[in-house]
């Protein structure tokens, strides 16, 4: 966890005037009382009106707030054309995900950013290439690439060929139009990047471990997705 997420976690749960000891607050957040310590004396320092001390307790009496939240025109510009690029070009879940952050965003912001943040005038236009199954694909290869799982997968080569894989797949990266995944090809014991819009089955088999000399980073120090 972020330090600066961590200090809005402590902050939730000091609300409200409630005794809470540093002892607490680590097991919640999974750090040491020390780290908390020190969390606690930066908050204080900032003019959060926390009191207690160590030993005994913190609580933060009712009354404060966070300010709300704001952000400069162009980091809303950046985040509102994130959003509905990942709506239109990115997987299913990323799309609804996409929209939930939107409308968070929306529901904390002051009157006038979010007027100013609904006259942004950056939109992603969808194409033909949308129609497919790769949007539930590209949801599915970025979670096997996070909880480490391989996938056996149908792949269709350009000319129409197909082929059975048991891949390990490393992450997904996006080109403006396709979204490929590279992979660890167990058929071709090498590194591969697959098209999701070429890809026709797919299914889940065993968690993998990764191995040195297989993993992302190995590929991005070979630098092939250049050639």
């Amino acid at each position: 966890m972020r330090r600066a997420d961590r200090l809005f976690q402590i902050l939730q749960y000091l609300r409200g005037g409630r005794l809470t000891t540093a002892a607490q607050l680590a097991e919640k957040l999974e750090v040491t009382p020390r780290t908390i310590y020190r969390d606690v004396a930066h908050l204080i320092g900032s003019g959060v009106p926390i009191e207690g001390e160590a030993g005994v307790g913190y609580l933060m009496r009712d009354g404060y707030d966070l300010p709300p939240l704001m952000f400069t025109h162009d980091e809303m510009v950046a985040l509102v054309a994130g959003a509905r690029i990942l709506q239109t070009w990115g997987g299913s879940k990323m799309a609804a995900a996409a929209q939930e952050a939107l409308v968070k965003i929306d529901a904390v912001l002051p009157e006038a950013e979010r007027v100013r943040a609904g006259h942004i005038n950056v939109h992603a236009m969808e194409t033909p290439w949308h129609g497919g199954s790769w949007r539930a694909f590209v949801d599915q290869f970025e979670a096997a690439s996070e909880n480490l799982i391989r996938l056996q997968i149908t792949y269709e080569d350009e000319a129409g060929n197909r082929s059975e894989r048991a891949v390990r797949p490393l992450g997904v990266w996006f080109w403006g139009k396709v979204w490929t995944a590279v992979c660890w090809c167990e058929l071709r014991n090498d590194f591969r990047m697959f098209r999701l819009d070429r890809v026709v089955e797919l299914a889940e088999r065993d968690r993998y471990r990764p191995v040195k000399g297989q993993t992302l980073q190995d590929f991005i120090d070979t630098e092939a997705y250049c050639r």
